[in-house]
């Protein structure tokens, strides 16, 4: 049988991985896909040393990729939203299949992608996408298809998770944490997209369109970062028996679909509370099989080409398939997606934690009690520390029952407004992620 030649676009941390992988794993993957799959055409600006290409085609231009005729499938790796765009609209334009690890792209652009690849009869795969290595789109594409899905959460930037669990273990403040993440290159030198959050809405995105069969809406994703947690919300967190943890949580309701991104608090008896480090995890709840919890290396060059990898035979398999008969990109079929609102961030329902700062006077804590029960909110705990300092303050933090987030909000200002209470009120949301 015809080998399948692939052309990869880019030849950085993962580009290398994959001409590595599918180099030195040629045998295995040829007795896989039932034909061999070779690296035909390369196009990187530069060399790396990483990847020996001294004996295919390789161009500067990286365009000559999607021109070549005798590539029938593209390995997009460049990454960005403008070039990559072009490139794979290119390729399909072409009639070449796609393979890409471009978060972004799908999240932003993915819904243009899917529509134009379906006009041309061609696959576009993108498992490394999300949470690297770990094959967390077959998995609720293909192997939850049974399911009627209820909730995704995730640990789905290992940067993020990287600080949080040394904020935990040592103590240590953010911002000393984020210099190691970068001096390990853990963390660009620009950090944003990884600890505000940006990184995970765009994962977050691709899993609720998969999950629920709804459009790529990474536009109506409520993104919040790590860069306010302190060290005392996270001792204090512990104290009260939970981890903070930033998660990517996609739930659907008889309202529509959250999709949201942030700091939360999760029960340390929970699994995905103990994934520690740079690693990824992400649970899902499922009516037919109840919870399943995927973990493993979320980055990296070989964890990720290993999806890379995985998607090209899954491409090579269905060279010869009707293109109207295989997997749909976002798991439903493209004339099924659902028009499922997403909900915005007030009409969402959680607990939460509050960390406030009151003036030790009499009566502060009825104060605080009376505009928290005028509100509908609920008490679940309490803590009343001894102030650090001779100041006549003293924190106070509490974890609540659940209650919408337009409440609290309201809540909140009516406390902040009090003159016992010093200063903002902390607030972090809390899941319980039964199961």
């Amino acid at each position: 049988m015809k080998p399948v030649n692939v052309g990869i676009v880019g030849l950085g941390t993962v580009g290398s991985g994959t001409f590595n992988v599918l180099t030195r794993n040629a045998e295995d993957i040829t007795r896989r896909a039932g034909r061999e799959i070779q690296v035909t055409h390369v196009g990187a600006r530069r060399d790396n040393p990483a990847a020996d290409t001294s004996a295919i085609k390789v161009s500067r231009d990286v365009a000559d990729v999607i021109a070549d005729a005798d590539v029938d499938v593209v390995v997009e790796l460049i990454g960005g939203t403008t070039l990559a765009k072009e490139l794979v609209l290119g390729a399909i334009a072409n009639g070449k299949h796609v393979v890409t690890a471009n978060k972004a792209l799908i999240a932003v652009h993915g819904d243009e992608i899917f529509t134009a690849a379906q006009k041309k009869g061609v696959n576009v795969a993108f498992e490394a996408a999300v949470a690297g290595g770990i094959p967390i789109i077959k998995a609720i594409r293909e192997g939850l298809s049974a399911n009627r899905i209820e909730w995704v959460a995730g640990i789905i930037n290992g940067t993020g998770n990287f600080i949080l669990t040394e904020m935990k273990d040592k103590g240590r403040d953010f911002n000393d944490v984020l210099a190691e993440a970068q001096a390990l290159g853990y963390a660009e030198a620009d950090p944003t997209f990884d600890v505000e959050g940006i990184d995970a809405a765009h994962k977050l995105t691709i899993l609720a369109s998969i999950a629920f069969g709804i459009p790529l809406q990474f536009d109506k994703a409520y993104t919040e970062g790590i860069s306010k947690v302190t060290p005392e919300d996270v001792r204090y967190a512990e104290e009260l028996g939970y981890r903070i943890k930033h998660l990517g949580i996609t739930r659907q309701t008889d309202a529509g679909v959250e999709l949201r991104v942030h700091p939360t608090l999760v029960h340390e008896s929970r699994l995905i509370a103990n994934v520690n480090g740079v690693m990824n995890a992400v649970m899902a709840m499922s009516d037919a099989v109840g919870p399943t919890l995927y973990y493993g290396p979320g980055a990296g060059a070989e964890p990720t080409a290993s999806s890379v990898v995985a998607d090209i035979v899954d491409v090579a398999r269905a060279l010869t398939t009707d293109p109207d008969n295989r997997v749909p990109h976002l798991a439903f079929c493209a004339d099924q997606l659902s028009d499922t609102p997403i909900l915005p961030i007030d009409q969402i329902e959680t607990a939460y934690y509050l960390r406030l700062t009151a003036k030790d006077t009499p009566g502060v804590m009825a104060k605080i009690a009376t505009i928290l029960s005028e509100s509908e909110i609920n008490i679940e705990s309490l803590l009343q520390k001894e102030a650090e300092v001779d100041d006549g303050e003293v924190p106070i933090i509490m974890i609540t029952r659940q209650v919408k987030e337009y409440q609290m909000n309201a809540a909140l200002k009516k406390l902040e407004s009090q003159d016992d209470v010093v200063g903002t009120v902390t607030r972090i949301r809390l899941e319980q992620l039964d199961g």
